[in-house]
């Protein structure tokens, strides 16, 4: 009997869960951009476990290639987001979202 035997959907939802609820309170209470950028990816996986979970649960695979699509994108947003966020610190030396008023006509 291995150690992971007992390991239901349950276990993945709540997993799931306490890291999308993790993501989201990075993105409410913090401003720096970078751990934003972070919290964001951090959101994206709690979903694709998610995902993955009731597709073994259900034995499609259809939500596994949805997933990895998701990962694609994912990376996409994360290579726009740091050039941004590097032609922010660029001109304004640091990476506090708070600065962006700055940016407004």
């Amino acid at each position: 009997m291995t150690l992971f035997h007992n390991i239901t959907i349950n276990h993945y939802l709540i997993l799931g869960s306490v890291l999308f609820a993790m993501g989201a309170f990075g993105i409410l209470f913090r401003r720096n951009a970078i751990i934003m950028l972070m919290c964001i990816e951090l959101m994206l996986n709690a979903v694709n476990i998610t995902l993955v979970a009731f597709s073994k649960m259900w034995n499609q695979t259809d939500a596994q290639v949805f997933v990895f699509f998701i990962m694609v994108v994912a990376a996409a947003e994360v290579a726009v987001g740091l050039a941004i966020l590097m032609m922010l610190y660029r001109n304004h030396h640091t990476t506090d979202t708070t600065v962006l008023n700055k940016l407004k006509f």
